[in-house]
């Protein structure tokens, strides 16, 4: 059967999920339980996995919006100044009153390069009516959080009926309530480790397969960390991609959300789903190599 032919994107990217405030410490190394250790460094950033997609996105030469909730405090304000020095649209983002937008608090040790996340949310999630008023014209692709699934998949609905040669991509971070019902729709699915873990498997290829089994979409990816990445065009056979390690792992933190970004970039470029993979594993080792999501754009 023939790889998908997704075709080169000459219009917007638009993303639908999260945008946090991220405060990271960096440490020596990870403490342990009860312990206190000094931060070499601390830093206070934008983060969400779909917002550090479309930051990515941005950088590869794609206009991209984003549309999600934030509170009215100071850290929603920190978040769209740091989308808009990207060029990502936030006309869509829904501020609500009162709300305090989400925070994550990172360790990231510098022995290992390693991040440990303590996140904190008490803000709703965007829903499908306050989605419904998002202009879907001159969208090229869709990008999707898995998360909230009633809502997310009224969205997807609307996408699918209003946009139907649209492509849509979903991220399966984490195994959430009702995630199953999101499964049909998207053509294209970017699973990570954790989630398979969390699905019970720990083989990528039987993972895809058992993946393929439940969904319509015509590609199924799933990242696997230092083992580099797998993906399964339907109809097909179980790819694998070796990993990219830069000279020097300094940090890991959204290096999964480089990866979809990556996965993005190349299938709306053209290319086959098994070399976008393979340009996606090298585009977030590569990142891995240096602090932050500020790519080296050639």
């Amino acid at each position: 059967m023939p790889a998908p032919a997704f075709g080169a994107i000459a219009a917007q990217v638009l993303g639908v999920g999260i945008a946090t405030l991220d405060i990271i410490n960096e440490v020596a190394a990870y403490p342990g339980e009860d312990a206190e250790v000094r931060a070499l460094a601390q830093r206070r950033v934008r983060g969400g996995n779909v917002a550090n997609s479309l930051v990515v996105l941005a950088q590869l030469g794609h206009r991209c919006r984003w549309v999600g909730t934030l509170g009215d405090d100071p850290a929603a304000d920190l978040i769209l100044a740091d989308l808009a020095c990207y060029g990502v649209a936030t006309g869509d983002a829904v501020r609500i009153a009162g709300g305090a937008t989400p925070t994550s608090y990172i360790a990231l040790s510098r022995a290992t390069a390693s991040r440990t996340i303590v996140h904190f949310r008490d803000l709703p999630e965007l829903d499908a009516a306050a989605f419904a008023g998002c202009a879907l014209e001159g969208v090229g692709w869709v990008h999707f959080e898995g998360r909230h699934p009633p809502e997310t998949r009224r969205m997807i609905d609307r996408v699918r009926a209003e946009c139907p040669t649209v492509p849509v991509s979903l991220e399966l971070e984490k195994v959430r309530p009702g995630i199953e019902a999101l499964l049909d729709g998207p053509q294209v699915l970017l699973a990570s480790r954790a989630f398979a873990a969390a699905s019970g498997f720990t083989d990528p290829a039987a993972f895809l397969a058992d993946l393929a089994a439940r969904t319509s979409a015509s590609l199924c990816v799933v990242a696997w960390g230092e083992q580099g990445a797998s993906c399964l065009v339907r109809g097909g056979a179980v790819q694998q991609v070796p990993a990219h390690r830069p000279a020097r792992v300094v940090d890991t933190l959204g290096a999964g959300d480089v990866f979809n970004a990556g996965v993005i970039d190349a299938l709306a470029r053209g290319l086959a789903p098994a070399e976008a993979v393979a340009a996606a594993v090298r585009l977030a080792g590569e990142q891995c190599g240096r602090i932050g999501l500020t790519l080296e754009v050639e």
